[in-house]
């Protein structure tokens, strides 16, 4: 188990699917522990009753139908499905009106989930998604990529209140593939996932949401910040060494 899960971590996005499949193959013991743990490219599905796309993942999986949390309705129909109590569900329909616009101001676009559930320890747990399509034929609109992807799954445990405070728990995971494919620069792929944690115990004066959301923002702005130092410059800097532009090519004299 422990292979197979450093295995995935160097595995790219765009591979995890395929790879997920034959190590379930292989470890079929091991599945609920693979499921659970690995992070993989989010999906999306359209309730049919709202005419809006969701989000699917293994926090609003149940069996092998999704719930939507536009309808609070499993698809494909599920009789016994899992469903958050009424006090959380109006939790869940404010926290997916209020991403919403957290994700058409920081992304431009793009889909968003957000599912709410009880957990054992008297408190709650909250994943947000995001998933936003950047290549020139998806929500991009601006045509410099190929393809492109950027998933964000972010999942808060709540812990209950004490002393009008609660601990919260983040764990954020992103995942970046892009693929250019145009003359100046030719065919270049580049992919890679971050999984970084935070731990805060706030007041909850002001509510969860707004708690939540913070800690959600800070995250994602870490994240970006890494991503563009680890992939981007790292990238820059062997391709300018490789390949240095002309006018800092140095030369070397005449013999």
């Amino acid at each position: 188990m422990e292979a197979a899960m450093g295995l995935m971590r160097r595995m790219p996005p765009k591979l995890i699917d395929t790879a997920l499949s034959a190590l379930l193959s292989l470890l079929p013991h091991h599945s609920s522990d693979l499921l659970s743990q690995v992070d993989q490219p989010l999906q999306v599905l359209c309730d049919s009753e709202y005419g809006k796309d969701f989000i699917l993942c293994e926090y609003n999986r149940d069996a092998d139908s999704y719930r939507s949390p536009w309808s609070n309705v499993y698809h494909p129909p599920l009789e016994d499905g899992t469903l958050p109590s009424s006090e959380l569900r109006q939790l869940e329909i404010e926290a997916n009106d209020i991403f919403a616009v957290y994700r058409d101001q920081y992304y431009e676009g793009g889909i968003s989930s957000v599912y709410m559930w009880e957990d054992d320890n008297a408190g709650f747990v909250g994943c947000f998604l995001i998933k936003k399509d950047g290549s020139k034929t998806g929500q991009g609109r601006r045509g410099y990529l190929q393809e492109g992807a950027w998933d964000a799954i972010h999942v808060i445990e709540v812990g209950p209140e004490a002393e009008g405070t609660t601990n919260y728990r983040l764990t954020s995971t992103v995942m970046l593939s892009l693929t250019t494919n145009n003359e100046p620069s030719g065919t270049f792929n580049l992919s890679g996932s971050l999984r970084r944690q935070m731990n805060m115990r706030l007041s909850v004066e002001e509510g969860h949401l707004c708690n939540m959301g913070r800690m959600i923002e800070e995250m994602e702005g870490k994240l970006r910040n890494s991503l563009e130092q680890v992939y981007f410059g790292k990238t820059k800097e062997m391709v300018c060494t490789l390949r240095p532009p002309a006018e800092v090519v140095m030369r070397l004299p005449s013999s």
